[in-house]
């Protein structure tokens, strides 16, 4: 990830959840905050129920190169937890990939001139 950085700390995690706006869909719930100037930090928690660790790791990576994909089209300046659902086990990276935009859109967070959600 080129223009951001990844939230590691429990007390990152905990401050984004108490302070952020969270939107959701049907695979992952998005808080946001806006938080570092001039690069966004995210980070990813996926909880046991979802599966086991393979297909934990596995929805991770997959939001990780979404983002990682589309980061360009992001503002900068927030930090951002977005946390799966046990609906995204199985799921293609498209859904993924459509389902992380999605909310980023909701927050605010996208230049939508640069992108377009109907691949």
């Amino acid at each position: 990830m080129e223009f951001s950085q990844s939230l590691k700390k429990n007390i990152d995690f905990q401050k984004v959840y108490r302070k952020g706006k969270s939107y959701a869909n049907r695979y992952l719930v998005m808080y946001a905050v806006p938080g570092h100037e001039g690069r966004n930090r995210i980070g990813i928690s996926v909880s046991k129920k979802v599966g086991n660790s393979v297909v934990r790791h596995r929805l991770t990576r997959l939001i990780r190169e979404s983002y990682r994909l589309n980061e360009t089209h992001f503002f900068s300046g927030y930090d951002i937890v977005v946390v799966l659902r046990a609906n995204a086990k199985g799921r293609s990276y498209r859904e993924m990939e459509s389902a992380l935009l999605h909310l980023a859109g909701l927050h605010g967070m996208l230049n939508e001139k640069s992108i377009s959600l109907d691949h």
